[in-house]
């Protein structure tokens, strides 16, 4: 068995002529890559973030390495004025969006017993009602043009149970009961709306709030050995964007090679 991530795959003009928006794409996670493979995809691109200095370092990074600069746009989820200014910001940029992906979440480790009610309402904000905002805030645009895709991303721990993990496993959860149920509102306008589970995708923000030597036993668990490269994510979630998902909403998919 090989533990050696695979190539980062050309691409097939899967997103070509589209335009996205992508939430939390500063950084080297997933909202980073969904936002490379969209341009390599041929998509335009906007990328939102709540810091600043990552957010231009992104769009420096991105530029580099495929040519073209995305748009950028400050945005904390869980502010509705920054949510409403950051649509505005891509509609004004991009003309209209046909894909947003929402990437933003907050996760973190802790037990029931020891979480405050901040703790408890910052992951639930940021990851379920974040998810919420954006989608209440472009859904309408969609919906008039009778076209679009919305990716959310979720967790394998919406369905599995993790001790530490109830705060986020919780908030996951409720974005895959979102987005099967605005699934079903959308539907009727021509709006797809599914979403990812990963299980464990590698970054350097996830080794910096995880405990030690919990990677190390989570990785055991995946069955090639290894964790999701971010971009292996990714790649779902741009099919899922793509005409090529075209029959598929309310679905959630999971990008995990966790053991049965």
């Amino acid at each position: 068995m090989s533990r050696t991530p695979p190539p980062y795959p050309v691409g097939r003009s899967l997103l070509a002529d589209k335009t996205v928006l992508v939430t939390a794409a500063a950084g080297t996670g997933i909202g980073f890559w969904a936002a490379r493979r969209a341009i390599d995809e041929g998509a335009r691109v906007m990328i939102s973030d709540l810091h600043e200095r990552r957010l231009a370092q992104a769009a420096d990074e991105l530029e580099k390495l495929t040519g073209q600069r995305p748009g950028t746009a400050l945005c904390n989820v869980t502010s509705e004025q920054d949510v409403r200014s950051s649509v505005d910001a891509a509609l004004a940029e991009l003309g209209h969006l046909d894909v947003l992906i929402n990437n933003a979440g907050l996760g973190g480790f802790g037990h029931v017993v020891d979480l405050s009610d901040e703790q408890w309402g910052q992951v639930l904000d940021v990851t379920l009602n974040g998810t919420f905002r954006m989608t209440r805030a472009v859904l309408p645009h969609m919906q008039e043009r009778g076209s679009g895709a919305i990716v959310n991303n979720a967790s394998v721990l919406g369905w599995r149970a993790q001790k530490g993990q109830a705060h986020y496993a919780a908030a996951k959860a409720g974005v895959m009961a979102f987005t099967r149920c605005v699934a079903l509102e959308a539907a009727e306008h021509g709006v797809r709306v599914n979403a990812v589970a990963p299980s464990l995708a590698m970054h350097e923000f996830l080794s910096k709030v995880t405990p030690d030597g919990l990677l190390e036993e989570l990785t055991a668990r995946e069955a090639f050995g290894r964790a999701a490269e971010p971009f292996e994510v990714a790649n779902v979630m741009i099919f899922l964007a793509s005409d090529y998902a075209s029959y598929m909403t309310g679905e959630v998919v999971p990008v995990s090679s966790q053991h049965a």
